[in-house]
């Protein structure tokens, strides 16, 4: 069920209908800031920064916040930032979200803001680029704060911005992201009756929003298998154990795990070894093997149920040659999002004045992650995804996120401020 401050934000609007803030100005205000937005955006653009290193990001949200004249927490889970507004009339209180970081990545869109900047990660010379579209969440929550605080005397109840760092997953041996955030208090003294976030996707052209009520993307799981055998000269193979076979008939027979024992007729999932370590030459059978890999599952019961027979495949196959295998999950898991079919219903209306009935799509389930998730798992949540491919280019075949060639149609970014700023307005004012 919605709580129940739903409803009395309900009475209270009706109440008060004719001093409620209307779409047209919103929209209005929105249009005065598009160009602001878009600047910020490029700048953020061309100084990326990975996750839980967000520091010139977080400087420069904060001074924003400041100058609106916001009272502002910094060094919430390292670089993190949050601000809240109170509006000149009672109301519910609800929290907007923007994560901060980027990815490590070199940029290979022909864009004039372009990132040329690099850093060193896992030991190597990386590139890093906004190639999930980050920068675009932080400049539309910088613009969507500068707008409700220019409607403060009429705004009923509270807003708590969240600037969020980390999203992509800490580095190895650090803590970060909603859940570092959530631990070290971000809702104690504000507590929200409702969630909203947004995420850009090139799956979807511009003017186009998707959602999905309900389960939306996956719960991941990140787990290491480490395949224990005996070193050997590689002519001699009996006098030894070796583990890259091992590990190679663990790889294949994994995926019999959702293939053949998983009733996915319901939901989906996914087992995948994305890393597979083994050996230092050509002829020397090594002692061991070092595998990463990930699970995707949208049900609690059904990711309980795969991670032991993950354990136990490993455990039996390895057997089956005289190795040994060690499987560890990692605690840094992500729970799955999901999207309150309540405050969903609710939502949709405010989408739909936004971009027209017809463009508002169910998109299916997204075997992706997003940190979201966690404040979805203990507040009524809706997140949702807005397009940035151009109108006219083919959504299914652009650059996906991730890739180097991501790309945002900038008209997108005025919408998703519009889109945000409008579900926060229509729910703190109680309109459907």
């Amino acid at each position: 069920m919605i709580p129940t401050g739903l409803a009395a934000s309900a009475l209270f609007a009706t109440a008060t209908a004719s001093a409620q803030i209307t779409g047209a100005q919103i929209d209005s205000a929105a249009a005065k800031l598009e160009s602001k937005v878009i600047a910020w955006r490029r700048d953020i653009h061309q100084h990326p920064e990975l996750s839980n290193r967000e520091t010139r990001t977080s400087k420069l949200v904060a001074d924003h916040l400041k100058k609106l004249g916001l009272p502002v927490r910094t060094g919430i889970a390292h670089t993190g930032v949050t601000a809240v507004l109170k509006g000149g009339k009672p109301g519910p209180v609800i929290a907007l979200r923007a994560d901060m970081d980027a990815l490590p990545v070199t940029e290979q869109a022909d864009v004039p803001f372009k990132s040329t900047v690099t850093t060193e990660y896992l030991s190597k010379k990386v590139g890093v680029m906004h190639a999930c579209g980050h920068d675009s969440h932080v400049a539309n929550l910088m613009g969507v704060a500068e707008l409700l605080v220019g409607m403060k005397q009429d705004l009923p109840g509270t807003v708590l911005f969240i600037f969020q760092p980390a999203e992509e997953g800490a580095p190895e041996g650090e803590e970060g992201g909603a859940a570092l955030m959530i631990k070290q208090g971000l809702f104690s003294e504000v507590k929200p009756e409702a969630v909203f976030g947004l995420h850009v996707t090139s799956n979807l052209n511009t003017g186009v929003l998707g959602y999905r009520s309900g389960p939306f993307m996956a719960a991941s799981d990140t787990f290491r298998i480490e395949v224990i055998g005996r070193q050997a000269h590689g002519s001699r193979p009996w006098s030894g154990v070796d583990p890259i076979v091992a590990g190679s008939q663990i790889v294949m027979a994994l995926q019999t795990i959702v293939s053949r024992q998983i009733d996915i007729t319901e939901l989906p999932a996914v087992v995948t070894i994305g890393k597979f370590d083994g050996g230092v030459r050509h002829n020397i059978i090594p002692d061991s093997v070092d595998m990463r890999g990930t699970l995707r599952t949208f049900d609690k019961g059904m990711r309980a149920d795969i991670i032991k027979r993950i354990e136990r495949t490993a455990s039996n196959v390895a057997a089956s040659s005289g190795a040994q295998a060690k499987v560890t999950f990692s605690a840094a898991n992500y729970p799955v999002v999901m999207n309150n079919p309540e405050l969903t219903q609710r939502s949709l209306p405010s989408l739909r004045r936004v971009v027209g009935d017809d463009r508002v799509v169910v998109m299916p389930l997204i075997t992706g992650a997003e940190d979201f998730a966690y404040y979805a798992d203990l507040i009524p949540s809706l997140f949702y995804f807005v397009g940035v491919t151009p109108q006219g280019q083919d959504a299914k075949s652009a650059p996906s996120n991730h890739s180097p060639l991501f790309y945002i149609d900038e008209p997108s970014i005025a919408l998703a401020t519009r889109s945000l700023a409008t579900l926060a307005l229509d729910y703190l004012q109680a309109r459907k």
